[in-house]
């Protein structure tokens, strides 16, 4: 007997954006392009001969903060509105508090990556156009194409979010966010301390832009663990997956592992070392019992899947022999940067392999 007709869809199965969603996509690039010349114009009449990047009031900055905006208004909207499209509707049975949370994480995820991300943009341009002033007609432009484009790609990106999406999202999130904090940080010898010392610096960019992205990355975490729990679910109900406690089980530890890493950036070392400590220890927990736990768990789950998690499990172990002061091979930012590209790696094997799980083409 199957069931597949009746359970909730799959994310392998989810379909890309439809002719409506591409149409109104450029509808809404063109409407935040006409806002963005005009908000171009006040900032190039207000602000004339602004530096491209590099000084706390650059056109970096201003255009940061205008797609910020954008990407905000996008999202919220679409997102409320992608819940009646095809392969969305599951959302709707969800309960109307996590509902909730699921769009604010999904807002602030979108409206901190765009901020982020063309703040890096204008920061890299910079380094090829050194001293460049904007004068007012190149402010309309820039501002134009910039607020347009985010307006495009966060509206595609909300339309019909699945968890591969998700999961690219967070990816793309935590890099970019990570690197900005990196090469905006006032102490280029940062990486001599710790990786953590990046969000130490109180009232500098680079040190919210760190604490930040951490903060938001774990709201998307625990925004992702329900498009997890409607996978697991459907392939519970295909008989894909023989232990039924998993779309429980693991979905909760995603959220837990969520929060913990939320509590690194509101917990900076320099603000509370125990606290810090305590969430950064609980996330690297929650991602070995995920690996532990996993042929358990995830009973039905491709062969290579568990592979490839012993793989992620030997790495963690050797690392930590290689960080232990009797070797000291690693020093603690080498440490720190390896598990977190340990635990984010392992993510997006995951969600690979879910969505493929049960099929055998």
């Amino acid at each position: 007997m199957s069931t597949v007709n009746s359970s909730p869809p799959r994310d392998a199965s989810a379909p890309t954006p439809g002719r409506r969603a591409e149409s109104e996509a450029i509808y809404a690039a063109f409407s935040a392009g006409v806002v963005g010349a005009i908000y171009g114009l006040v900032v190039g009449v207000f602000a004339p001969d602004l530096q491209l990047a590099g000084e706390a009031d650059s056109f970096a900055v201003w255009a940061a903060c205008g797609a910020a905006v954008i990407a905000a208004i996008a999202s919220t909207t679409e997102y409320w509105r992608a819940r009646n499209r095809p392969g969305q509707e599951w959302r709707q049975s969800l309960p109307s508090w996590k509902y909730i949370v699921n769009t604010i994480s999904v807002v602030i995820v979108h409206t901190a990556l765009a901020f982020v991300a063309v703040y890096a943009l204008y920061r890299v341009l910079a380094m090829g156009f050194i001293g460049l002033p904007i004068v007012t007609f190149w402010a309309v432009v820039l501002m134009a194409v910039t607020l347009g484009l985010t307006a495009w790609f966060v509206f595609l990106s909300v339309s019909s979010m699945t968890t591969q999406r998700m999961s690219s999202l967070l990816l793309a999130f935590i890099a970019i966010g990570t690197l900005t904090a990196m090469v905006t940080t006032p102490d280029p010898k940062w990486w001599t301390i710790h990786f953590s010392h990046l969000g130490t610096f109180e009232d500098d960019l680079s040190s919210w832009v760190f604490n930040g992205t951490l903060i938001a990355a774990g709201l998307l975490v625990t925004t992702f663990a329900v498009y997890i729990a409607n996978d697991m679910r459907a392939l519970a109900a295909e008989g894909v997956l023989e232990n039924p406690r998993g779309p429980r089980i693991v979905p909760t530890l995603f959220v837990v592992m969520g929060i913990m890493l939320a509590c690194v950036g509101i917990f900076p070392v320099d603000v509370n070392l125990a606290l810090h400590n305590l969430s950064a220890s609980g996330m690297a927990a929650m991602f070995l019992v995920l690996l532990i736990g996993g042929p358990n768990l995830l009973r039905g789950m491709p062969r290579t899947y568990f592979v490839a998690s012993w793989a992620f499990l030997a790495s963690m172990v050797v690392s930590v022999i290689l960080f232990i002061p009797a070797i000291g091979f690693f020093s603690l930012t080498a440490f720190e940067i390896i598990v977190f590209a340990l635990i984010f790696g392992w993510i997006a094997v995951f969600i690979r392999f879910l969505g493929v799980a049960g099929r055998h083409d």
